[in-house]
């Protein structure tokens, strides 16, 4: 008996089916039966499924004598199923890799509850994707099953079929089927989800929902869309035949309002001639199952009037959209109009001298370099007034309660940026933002560049997509001072800006912390993520990737890793920070997270607290590494597909031939290089001397000195204790001085 049986009805989808087909049988977890039914499909459908199953004994094939509908089509295909659970999935959908092994984890956990709810990502035709906008219901489900009227936020998921799986047995126990025509999955979602006892939650993305460039069936003009009253009344009559149900009803009647005035309201459902038969069903209804004492409000509250009080309702909300949003552009331009004004004002009083401004990775808060030097500065010239630019209030909600900050774009912001004499900055600052004569711009960057940057983007229009280079120039024409930790980012800045700046080789500040680091530096770290004091740390700390819209990639499966890594290791996961909020993380990481699998440190502010921590660090091409080098810790480089990275971004370096450790090309030579101990053999520890003299060479431990003494303070550095300045190493790169 399969663990899984998977329902694939299909009907004209053969330029989608091989994918979806594909996606199921070639799952890391392989304890499944697929049933596909072919619903009298009159293209290539049947034949495909033939071949497939011709190939493969999990593929059982049905042969509909005649066209019967989606919902009676995966009616045909439950009798053959013999797997504990059952998957319905939509023939031009896909699962995710490694989907069936994470919902397989979680049934084990969760002791085989009756459905188990999972999240989707909707995939667009012009290549995009978007997650659930409501998976944070999934998150906050926990590891304990649950039913709905413990969390009937649940409910609130887009109702289909294909994001659950079933316990076969409770299925058959109730006796649920799909009924015929359109909206077949809400007769079906709605008992099931209330007659469960057990309900699982994976927050994890199962499933690609593919969003056609021209629309599902649901998308079609139609009088079909009438179909959904009677789906409603099933309802309806199912919870009437089961009485502890009742208290449903007024979710139940309001959902089915709400749900019937969004298809009357979207433009390509119901034929223009119909819309009115069509309101006129739906108040019907809403009265007739109205529960006593209901409340009535909001927009179903249309559905108490006639239809043309609700179509001169839809043209009044229509019209005061429109007239907010001309009154919202009034507004910005007369805010743009004061803000003018407010700086022309401030711009004629003189800069003050022990004023400096500073923000990090796009005004997020104190980070990076420049928190670095703030820090330092606050400790040697309390003198200087440091004020932080910050992009909201919930970014400075996180701030120390000392830190002086302003809002972006705020009056007060208006006012310290006319007056500032020093600006510090990772990335550039806004283009509104005129540099005054005799302001000081100093740009740290972000680390050691590998990939291509700035002008050199030109070269790579897929790179660049989004970025308007010409205007990057035009604000980095304001540095002054352009800090540098070798050589090598010296050359790049230079070559990548070609803007009016001075190179100053201080060092970069954030990586003071990572020189000379004694062991226990990362106890924090490992406290606060409960990882044992013995335990080896690998920190994995993967790049986006250009050549894949949305930039996630997933280039190794991190629970295996994990459980290759054996015994006394920690797997900890740094997603790139644009990564961070989109569906990368919804991939698997969370789960395994919560699980306690692998720790995510990708919301951690410091990464520098990430790095002490660990021990060995493993990435692709992340500038990371860099930093990582001042620790004198293994790395190892998992370069799997270094030909397609740098045919979309461009390198300066081939980190493959310059490695500051050993390469893996495979996740089987990566799992051999720390089965064997090769990660950290002598060849390991050559590799890595040599990149650190080459690109650790002004990383010294006190570039954050450096760069107030210097820059802000203009002094000199004060003789010390000898410090670790690696001397240059000869090797060579892409670049040559000009």
């Amino acid at each position: 008996m399969p663990r899984f049986s998977v329902i694939v009805p299909c009907f004209k989808v053969q330029g989608f089916l091989r994918e979806c087909l594909d996606s199921v049988l070639l799952q890391s977890f392989n304890d499944l039966e697929l049933i596909a039914v072919d619903d009298c499909s009159p293209d290539g459908c049947g034949a495909i499924l033939d071949e497939y199953a011709e190939r493969d004994p999990r593929v059982k094939v049905l042969h509909l004598p005649e066209n019967v509908g989606l919902g009676r089509a995966r009616n045909a295909g439950l009798p053959h199923a013999t797997g504990d659970y059952l998957f319905f999935l939509d023939s031009d959908d896909t699962l995710t890799p490694g989907a069936l092994r994470a919902v397989a984890d979680r049934l084990a956990e969760a002791e085989d509850p009756d459905v188990l709810v999972f999240d989707y990502a909707r995939t667009y035709w012009w290549g995009g994707t978007r997650r659930n906008v409501l998976a944070q219901v999934l998150a906050e489900a926990g590891a304990d099953t649950f039913t709905v009227t413990d969390r009937p936020e649940i409910l609130d998921l887009l109702m289909v079929v294909w994001n659950k799986v079933y316990r076969r047995d409770f299925v058959e126990e109730h006796g649920f089927e799909f009924p015929p025509g359109y909206y077949e999955d809400t007769p079906w979602t709605f008992p099931v989800m209330l007659s469960a006892r057990r309900i699982a939650a994976l927050d994890r993305i199962c499933l690609n929902y593919r969003q056609r460039r021209q629309g599902n069936i649901l998308s079609t003009t139609s009088r079909k869309h009438f179909d959904i009253h009677d789906q409603y009344e099933r309802v309806f009559a199912f919870v009437a035949e089961h009485q502890e149900l009742a208290g449903w009803r007024p979710y139940l009647h309001r959902k089915m309002g709400e749900h019937c005035l969004d298809i009357l309201a979207k433009p390509d459902r119901l034929p223009p001639a119909d819309k009115a038969e069509f309101f006129r069903r739906t108040a019907e209804m809403f009265r007739r199952h109205r529960p006593e004492g209901a409340l009535v409000d909001g927009e179903v509250a249309l559905l108490e009037g006639g239809y043309p009080a609700y179509r001169l309702k839809r043209q009044a909300a229509r019209a005061g959209h429109e007239a907010g949003q001309r009154t919202a552009q009034l507004r910005r331009a007369a805010a743009l109009r004061a803000r003018s004004g407010w700086t022309g004002l401030h711009a004629r009083r003189p800069l003050d001298p022990h004023l400096v401004v500073y923000s990090a990775s796009s005004h997020r808060g104190v980070l990076g370099d420049p928190a670095a030097v703030y820090r330092k500065a606050c400790e040697i010239a309390p003198q200087l007034r440091g004020v932080w630019v910050v992009r909201d209030e919930e970014a400075a909600a996180q701030l120390p309660p000392d830190v002086e900050h302003v809002l972006m774009g705020s009056r007060r912001y208006l006012e310290v940026t006319a007056r500032a004499k020093f600006f510090v900055n990772d990335v550039n600052w806004p283009g509104s933002l005129a540099k005054r004569p005799g302001s000081v711009h100093i740009h740290t960057h972000q680390g050691t560049p590998l990939k291509y940057m700035g002008a050199d983007l030109l070269d790579k229009p897929g790179a660049r997509l989004g970025f308007d280079v010409p205007q990057m120039l035009r604000r980095a024409d304001r540095w002054d001072h352009s800090l540098v930790a070798n050589r090598h980012s010296e050359l790049v800045w230079e070559r990548a800006y070609p803007c009016h700046f001075t190179s100053v080789r201080t060092g970069s500040p954030r990586n003071d912390v990572l020189v000379g680091a004694a062991d226990g530096d990362g106890a924090v770290f490992r406290a606060r993520h409960g990882i044992p004091e013995d335990h080896r740390v690998v920190l994995y700390a993967p790049t986006r990737r250009d050549y894949r819209r949305g930039g996630h990639v997933d280039r190794i499966d991190l629970a295996r890793f994990a459980a290759d890594l054996g015994k006394g290791c920690t797997l900890v996961v740094r997603l790139h920070p644009t990564l961070a909020t989109g569906p990368a993380r919804g991939m698997g990481l969370t789960e395994l997270a919560r699980r306690g699998i692998v720790v995510d440190a990708t919301d951690e502010p410091h990464v520098e607290e990430v790095m002490l921590a660990s021990d060995v660090l493993v990435t692709d091409y992340s500038a990371l590494m860099f930093d990582y080098a001042n620790l004198d810790r293994p790395i190892v480089v998992h370069a799997d597909d270094w030909a397609a990275y740098t045919a979309s971004r461009g390198a300066y370096l081939d980190i493959t031939a310059e490695a500051p450790g050993h390469v893996s090309r495979s996740y089987r030579e990566l799992a051999w290089l720390f089965a064997s101990g090769s990660w950290q053999d002598e060849e390991a520890a050559r590799l890595r001397a040599d990149f650190r003299e080459r690109f650790c060479e002004f990383d010294d431990g006190r570039a954050a000195e450096r760069v107030v003494r210097t820059l802000l303070l203009g002094e000199s550095m004060p003789e010390g204790a000898a410090v670790r300045i690696p001397g240059q190493n000869a090797g060579s790169d892409l670049l040559a001085s000009t």
